[in-house]
């Protein structure tokens, strides 16, 4: 059984920064691309970010592109989420989600989900 744990979620400060990370268990990592997106309340949910099996191809959201990274340790079976320049419309659950196909903006396309961190921006 697939599990993915989504971590360091929380309160910052407009312009500051937070660090997320996702660990995956019950499947080889390396098979998987793998993806970030993020809901608010009232909101649909929205693509963040997603990453290639060996980690050369990555994508972003418009939104995000040039303030958020996305890396891979597949060693250590986690992908991570740095975020820089947070803003108050960054506010969300954040989820960490794993794909069987290439990198897609599509969330259909992604075939196990974690239960997602919160992260709260300030003004």
């Amino acid at each position: 059984q697939v599990q993915l744990v989504e971590s360091g979620g929380g309160l910052v400060q407009a312009g500051g920064s937070l660090r997320l990370s996702c660990s995956v268990s019950g499947a080889i990592f390396g098979s998987f691309t793998m993806g970030w997106f993020r809901q608010a309340p009232e909101k649909e949910r929205e693509f963040v970010a997603a990453i290639s099996r060996g980690g050369p191809i990555t994508i972003y959201g418009d939104s995000v592109k040039g303030r958020f990274t996305i890396s891979r340790d597949n060693a250590k079976n986690t992908v991570s989420l740095q975020m820089n320049s947070l803003k108050p419309e960054d506010t969300a659950v954040y989820y960490c989600a794993a794909s069987v196909r290439i990198p897609t903006y599509y969330s259909d396309n992604y075939n196990y989900w974690g239960q997602g961190t919160q992260v709260t921006v300030s003004s």
